[in-house]
């Protein structure tokens, strides 16, 4: 009896899990049994290893041959274990040093003819194996930029099994090589100073004429990290205004960098050439989306929608009204907890989801009923089903709402200010929020725990009398004041206020415009 050992890694969304490979070459009739929860994708790994192993001119023997993936209660899925299954076998048959193939973690998909072809997840798959001890991964070749972002490991870049028998001290003679590049052995490169372009740029502020009401918004939505939501008629500028959210973010930390990036690689929309995502992304899905690619889904592994890929960015949803109310009510939970679970019948996944959300609507379908221009032609009740649309549960999660108007001809002459120049200011009141709540868990005042607005930080009762008169009549959410309350920390932070006074907590309640009194 021979017995062989590799590694492997299993993603349940981000998160990844060693797994333990082990294959028995022993006596008895000829088989091939993969044993250890494989899901259907997982199980056919049998039939490429075996046509690969043969193709390469490494046969399997005539022998029962049992792959176990330990631990066997831990579901998995994917063709990601098929380099590891046939490592396993190579080394339980004396192809390959068996102590290295136990010390190194696979990941790879095989072709029939021998060749490693490259996997979706990666970016995670290595940083849990780093997590979990392992100083060296074997990944495709296509993989290997994505690989070396994590720094502290070892990556081995192999375009066929020839390459991986080669790096694991075996003796390649006999064995058929695939026409690709030579396996390439280095250092993972420090995630601190891997660059990456990020999102590209959706245009500049500056091409945004009048709106001051409007631009103002965007600008505090930025500095504290709030929801958006921008109503006027179509041709306003509303959708040019939510473009240009992520121009005036400032770049993401190393830690988000690297979750955002985890999160695409997962998505399989990750260009590893470009180093980590530096800038916050912008997801702007149509309105004809489903609810499985916005918030995430799938019929065996659920990927991530495009609230996750919008992580420590920005997602917008341009005339929203248009979308399903599955995607819409869809949002209340990642906005309120900054993740998203995914539940399936084999299992549920979480992914991260901590975006800024900012949405638009038109005033009615055909978009004239704010009575300027163009009659509108909807009847009351066309208007009120398509804003009703926007629930109260989801708007009450929305710190500002803002009114877009028409722009008038001397607004179009004016200049002004860049994305440039917003940004700085915006980089300066997030800076001055980081600092206060240091150690709090919360970097923008719209993450701050209520718990600390209305103990440590509480302001004084003459300073927040217009919210508790709200609140005592109803017009008013405990979530809308808590919200409310955030915002005017925030409009305190771009004035360079140490606190805010009674004018800012006025400006945010104004900005929750329906539910305060007039």
């Amino acid at each position: 009896m021979s017995l062989g050992r590799s590694r492997a890694v299993a993603l349940a969304g981000l998160t990844g899990h060693l797994v333990d490979v082990e294959a028995d070459v022993a006596a008895g009739l000829p088989g091939f049994v993969l044993v250890g929860l494989p899901d259907t994708a997982l199980g056919e790994a049998r039939d490429r290893v075996r046509a690969a192993l043969g193709n390469t001119g490494a046969p399997l023997p005539a022998r029962r041959i049992t792959v176990n993936l330990s631990p066997a209660s831990l579901p998995k899925a994917g063709a990601t274990f098929d380099l590891a299954v046939a490592v396993a076998i190579l080394a339980a048959t004396g192809s390959l040093a068996p102590a290295s193939a136990a010390r190194a973690v696979h990941v790879g998909e095989l072709a029939l003819d021998g060749a490693v072809r490259p996997v979706a997840g990666v970016l995670p798959a290595v940083v849990a194996a780093v997590g979990a001890g392992a100083d060296l991964v074997l990944v495709p070749v296509e993989n290997a930029a994505e690989a070396r972002l994590v720094p502290g490991v070892e990556i081995v870049a192999v375009a066929d099994l020839r390459e991986v028998v080669l790096a694991h001290g075996g003796d390649p003679a006999g064995l058929r090589a695939s026409p690709r590049a030579p396996h390439r052995r280095v250092r993972g490169r420090d995630a601190a100073s891997a660059g990456s372009p990020g999102a590209a740029a959706a245009g500049d502020l500056c091409e945004v004429v009048g709106q001051t009401m409007a631009r103002g918004a965007v600008e505090a939505a930025a500095a504290g990290g709030h929801h958006l939501l921008l109503t006027g008629p179509p041709g306003a500028g509303k959708t040019m205004l939510a473009s240009r959210m992520p121009g005036l973010l400032p770049d993401l930390t190393a830690q988000d960098a690297l979750e955002a990036t985890a999160v695409h690689s997962v998505a399989g929309t990750f260009d590893p050439e470009t180093g980590l995502l530096r800038r916050p992304p912008l997801e702007a899905p149509h309105h004809t989306a489903t609810a499985s690619a916005v918030l995430g889904g799938g019929s065996a592994v659920p990927r991530p929608g495009a609230v996750s890929r919008a992580h420590r960015g920005v997602l917008l949803l341009d005339e929203a009204p248009e979308f399903g109310s599955r995607v819409l009510e869809g949002l209340r939970q990642p906005l309120e907890d900054g993740s998203i679970v995914v539940s399936r019948a084999a299992g549920q996944v979480r992914y991260p989801a901590r975006f800024q959300l900012v949405m638009t609507a038109n005033p009615c379908p055909c978009g004239h009923a704010d009575g300027k221009g163009l009659a509108c032609t909807c009847t009351p009740m066309m208007r009120r089903r398509y804003l009703g649309k926007l629930s109260g549960p989801l708007l009450d999660r929305i710190d500002l709402r803002v009114d877009v108007e028409r722009v008038g001809a001397t607004a179009a002459v004016q200049t002004p200010e860049s994305s440039e120049v917003v940004a700085t200011r915006v980089a300066g009141a997030r800076a001055v929020a980081e600092h206060r709540w240091a150690g709090t868990g919360a970097r923008t005042n719209a993450e701050v725990p209520a718990s600390l607005l209305r103990g440590r930080h509480r302001l004084p009762r003459a300073v927040t009398a217009e919210l508790e008169r709200s609140l005592r009549h109803g017009w008013l959410t405990m979530r809308g004041y808590d919200r409310s309350l955030r915002l005017a920390w925030t409009l305190a932070d771009l004035d360079g206020s140490d606190r805010p006074g009674a004018d800012h907590v006025l400006r945010a309640a104004a900005w929750r415009q329906d539910e305060v009194a007039a």
